[in-house]
C-alpha cells in the first residue's frame, strides 16, 4: 500500500501602486549579520518540537471554524513559507510571524531560526529510494518589481527558493505560470493552487511539499472489504476497508486521554501515528494536543501483537484560506496596510493578501505483477483466546513523521473517509441534491401510507397528475422488480424507475392508438385519462 501526500501553499503580496519604487534600505538592527549565520542553529529536535507546537496551535484553529469536518495540511510547509516572508520583514511585523510561529527570540536568534530551517528542509530533501520526500519554494515576482539582493540571495541559499519573473498584468498568463509549477512539482496532486489573482498583485510565494511511502508492513488488496465507518452514535457510512492480521507495531492506551495509540511505520525513515479516541472523546483528546502530549505518546508506545487491525482506505482533500485563520495566532499586522515588508524592496508599501493551502491525502494500494503463479497460503488452525482488535472504524487523528528529525510532515484528522454527497470544502454538490430530491420524493410521498390507493387520499389538495403517475411508477417499478430478481436470485439489482418510465411515456405520445395497448399493459395511468399521465410527467 503506498501513501501519497501533496500540499500547495501560495502567498500573495500586494502592492497598492502599480510598480513599487525603493524608498529606503532596510534597517542594520533586523539584518541576518554573517557571524550570525555563522553561529549556532536550532537542531532539529528543538525545530521538531517548536513546529509541532504550531502544528496543534493551527490545528485547534482549523478545527473550531471546521467543525465536523475532515482536516489535512502539513505544518511545516507553511511555517517555511512564513519564515521565508520573515526574511523580508521587519520590526513588529517580523516579531509577529516567527512568534506566531512559536519561536521565542529572546531564546533564539532570527539567524539561528533560518539556518535551522535551512538544514531541515536539506535533510528532508535528501534522496532516498525507500520513502520520497519533495519540498521546495518558488518567488513569481513582477517583472518590474525591484526586489533587494540581500533578499533574493537569503531565499535561495537558506531556503533553495526558486525565483520566477512574471507578469501579473496578463493574469491568466501568470496563474497558468503558477499552477503549472506547482502540477509538476506535486506529481499532479495539486492541479490548480490558484484561482485567481488580486490585480495589484506584485509577488506570489509558493511552498510545495511531495510525500510518498510504502507500509513496512503492507495490506493485501484482496482482504479489503466493504465495512461501516461510524460517523457518530447514529450514523455511519460504508467504506473500503483494509486489515491485517498479526500485526506487531508499536502501541499505547492512553487512559487518562481515554484514547489509543498506534504507529505503523513506512518503509525508510517515515512513520504515521493514528490517535484513535474512544466514543465521544474526541474534543477532549482535541484539546490535550501540544508537544508534551506527543512526547508522552511516542516515549510510551511499546510493541505489541494486534491480531486483526483495521483500517478505511480513503482520499481527501481540503482548501484553505489561511489570512483568516493566521491572525488567531497573533499573526495579523502582515495582512493589514501597517506591514512592513521592506526587506523585500526596500519599500513599506507591500502587503499579504492571501494565503492559501491546498492538501490532498491519497491512502491507496497498489501492486505489480511480474510473472504467473500459483499461491497457495497455509494457516495454523489453532483457535485464538480473546483475540485482540483493534479498529479505525471511527473518527480518529494521523501524523506523518520524519523518524531522522522529528518533525511532524502533515496532520489530519479524518471524520469521514467517505464524503458521499459533499464537496472538498464540506458543502452539498448541488447535481447530486437535485437528482435525490426529484427522483425521491413523490414515491416517498406515494409510499408514505400502503393502505393509501392515491396520494390523494394522503393530502387532497396535493392531488396533481405528478403524484398520480409517481403512484403507478411505483407499481410499475415492483413489477419490473420482481421480473428481474426471479431468473437472477443472488444477484445485485438495479435500475431507475424514472428513467424507464419516461422512456415508455415518450414512446406512448409517438405510438398511434391502435399500438398503445401494449406498453401500458406494465405501466397504467391511475385516476384519469392519457392527457393527463402526459401532464404529470411535465410537471414532475
Amino acid at each position: 500500500m503506498i501513501l501519497r501526500v501533496a500540499l500547495g501553499l501560495l502567498m500573495v503580496v500586494i502592492c497598492p501602486a502599480v510598480i513599487c519604487q525603493q524608498d529606503g534600505t532596510p534597517g542594520s538592527n533586523t539584518e541576518l549579520q554573517e557571524d550570525q549565520i555563522n553561529g549556532t542553529r536550532v537542531d532539529s529536535l528543538t525545530m521538531a518540537s517548536i513546529n509541532t507546537d504550531f502544528a496543534f496551535s493551527l490545528y485547534k484553529e482549523l478545527a473550531l471554524k471546521n467543525p465536523g469536518e475532515n482536516i489535512f495540511f502539513s505544518p511545516l510547509s507553511i511555517s517555511a513559507a512564513l519564515a521565508i516572508l520573515s526574511l523580508g520583514a521587519r520590526n513588529d511585523t517580523m516579531q509577529e510571524i516567527l512568534e506566531g510561529l512559536k519561536f521565542n527570540l529572546t531564546e533564539t536568534p532570527e539567524a539561528d531560526i533560518h539556518r535551522g530551517f535551512g538544514q531541515l528542509l536539506h535533510m528532508l530533501s535528501q534522496p532516498n529510494d525507500q520513502v520520497q520526500i519533495s519540498t521546495g519554494s518558488a518567488m513569481f515576482v513582477e517583472k518590474r518589481l525591484q526586489i533587494l539582493a540581500e533578499f533574493k540571495e537569503k531565499t535561495r541559499t537558506l531556503y533553495h527558493a526558486e525565483a520566477f519573473t512574471t507578469d501579473f498584468l496578463q493574469p491568466h498568463k501568470a496563474k497558468k505560470l503558477i499552477n503549472d509549477y506547482v502540477r509538476k512539482q506535486t506529481q499532479g496532486k495539486i492541479k490548480d493552487l490558484i484561482s485567481g489573482l488580486d490585480e495589484n498583485t506584485v509577488m506570489v510565494l509558493v511552498n510545495y511539499i511531495y510525500f510518498k511511502g510504502k507500509w513496512k508492513f503492507p495490506f493485501d488488496p484482496h482482504d479489503t472489504y466493504e465495512s461501516e465507518f461510524h460517523l457518530d452514535k447514529d450514523r455511519s457510512v460504508k467504506v473500503p476497508m483494509m486489515n491485517i492480521e498479526d500485526l506487531s507495531t508499536p502501541y499505547f492506551r492512553d487512559e487518562e486521554l481515554a484514547c489509543t495509540v498506534v504507529e505503523l511505520k513506512y518503509t525508510g525513515n517515515a512513520s504515521a501515528l493514528f490517535i484513535l479516541p474512544d466514543e465521544g472523546r474526541m474534543q477532549q483528546v482535541e484539546a490535550s494536543l501540544q508537544p508534551e502530549t506527543l512526547r508522552k505518546w511516542r516515549d510510551s508506545l511499546s510493541t505489541r501483537n494486534i491480531d486483526e487491525f483495521y483500517m478505511p482506505k480513503f482520499s481527501i482533500s481540503t482548501d484553505y484560506s489561511l489570512e483568516k485563520i493566521l491572525p488567531q495566532l497573533g499573526i495579523r499586522e502582515v495582512f493589514s496596510t501597517q506591514a512592513d515588508l521592506s526587506g523585500v524592496t526596500g519599500a513599506k508599501n507591500l502587503r499579504v493578501s492571501q494565503v492559501v493551502h491546498k492538501a490532498v491525502l491519497d491512502v491507496a494500494e497498489t501492486g505489480t505483477e511480474a510473472a504467473a503463479a500459483t499461491g497457495v497460503k497455509f494457516v495454523l488452525m489453532s483457535a485464538r483466546i480473546n483475540p485482540f482488535i483493534l479498529s479505525l472504524d471511527r473518527p480518529f487523528l494521523m501524523l506523518i513523521l520524519d523518524t531522522s528529525t522529528q518533525v511532524a510532515l502533515f496532520l489530519a484528522k479524518i471524520m469521514n473517509p467517505k464524503p458521499l454527497l459533499l464537496s472538498d470544502q464540506g458543502t452539498w454538490r448541488m447535481e447530486e441534491v437535485l437528482t435525490t430530491a426529484l427522483t425521491a420524493v413523490p414515491p416517498c410521498l406515494a409510499l408514505a401510507d400502503p393502505g393509501a390507493s392515491d396520494v390523494m387520499d394522503l393530502c387532497p389538495r396535493m392531488a396533481l397528475p405528478c403524484h398520480k403517475v409517481s403512484v403507478s411508477n411505483i407499481d410499475f417499478a415492483f413489477s419490473h422488480y420482481r421480473k428481474l430478481a426471479l431468473p437472477a436470485p443472488g444477484e445485485n439489482i438495479l435500475f431507475s424507475l424514472v428513467s424507464i418510465s419516461l422512456a415508455l411515456a415518450t414512446l406512448w405520445l409517438e405510438t398511434p392508438a391502435a399500438c398503445t395497448a401494449q406498453p401500458l399493459v406494465e405501466f397504467q395511468p391511475l385516476h384519469g385519462a392519457e392527457a393527463e399521465g402526459q401532464a404529470g410527467y411535465i410537471i414532475c
